[in-house]
């Protein structure tokens, strides 16, 4: 079941909307062509030669006639990072619901659930010029309470009518990430990628970094595809603001859509090409699409790394 965010903005707490957001998800791919997907997360693992017996779950076996043993808090599987853009251009919305800030919490919010209840540890770096906090990878829920605070203070500046102006400078934040994680980690970035129009190259050595460093790289870049990738604007004119800048142009969308979208096109499959070369995972996010796709590419990388 897919929640719209006028029903998710109803619930309490992040933690509820991350929780029933993940659950639709999960719902979801049990109806789907991805039946038989492994979603094992907290209570059980595979059965792996050398464990103790004394741990495995026989009611698992007679329904599944699988060994799985229990798992436990302090078991950790991967060790992972969400940086999250919390630049001025990340609270930018026209058609959909919600800011591409307050989608990125809440899909850093459901990624976070979904990570606890596969026992990897998970951590939270939110940047814009600057990093601004650094809370470490650990499995533990109190640890998962400490982050879902901080993502529920970005969502109250988010909602404040004007919200100081802050730029990014993402290549700066994670050039200094590669040098502050001292473990193999999968680092996980949702931007809008906007300040990187003409510093393409001091982002793809940012996250070339990280690579160099052994860090695995998932990139959510970010967007409400209807007006940022198609400019799919009525036909009359419209002053665009720079968000981190106050700079203004006055422009007529019919005129310049055809050449916007070919060079939005453009910098996409060369910033993709960029990350393939180097074993990066690129992921477009749309604003007012569900998290399912998203979900489903981390998934999809977390599998793979086994």
């Amino acid at each position: 079941m897919i929640l719209k965010p006028n029903i998710l903005s109803k619930l309490s707490s992040l933690e509820l909307r991350a929780k029933k957001i993940v659950e639709g998800f999960i719902s979801g791919l049990h109806k789907s062509p991805f039946h038989g997907f492994s979603v094992e997360f907290a209570e059980h693992r595979p059965y792996n030669p050398g464990d103790d017996f004394k741990h495995i779950d026989w009611k698992v076996y007679g329904k599944k006639e699988r060994f799985y043993v229990k798992q436990y808090e302090e078991e950790t599987n991967l060790r992972a990072y969400i940086m999250l853009d919390t630049s001025s251009s990340m609270l930018f919305k026209h058609f959909g619901e919600w800011t591409k800030l307050r989608y990125g919490i809440h899909y850093a919010a459901s990624l976070m659930y979904l990570m606890h209840r596969q026992r990897d540890a998970c951590g939270l770096i939110p940047f814009n010029s600057k990093i601004d906090a650094f809370i470490p990878a650990k499995s533990t829920y109190s640890h998962l309470r400490l982050i879902y605070t901080e993502l529920e203070r970005e969502l109250l500046r988010e909602e404040k009518k004007n919200p100081e102006k802050r730029k990014t400078a993402s290549a700066q934040a994670i050039h200094e990430v590669a040098e502050r994680l001292n473990h193999r980690s999968l680092v996980i970035i949702i931007t809008d990628l906007f300040e990187n129009a003409q510093n393409h190259e001091e982002m793809i050595s940012a996250l070339k970094h990280l690579r160099h460093r052994k860090h695995e790289v998932l990139l959510f870049n970010v967007l409400e595809e209807k007006s940022e990738r198609k400019l799919d604007f009525p036909n009359r004119r419209f002053v665009f603001e720079d968000m981190e800048t106050d700079a203004a142009v006055e422009v007529l969308p019919a005129q310049v859509r055809e050449d916007y979208q070919k060079k939005v096109a453009e910098y996409t499959r060369k910033f993709r090409m960029a990350c393939s070369e180097f074993e990066i995972d690129f992921e477009e996010m749309d604003t007012q699409s569900s998290f399912d796709e998203s979900l489903l590419a981390y998934l999809n990388k977390r599998r793979r790394l086994g």
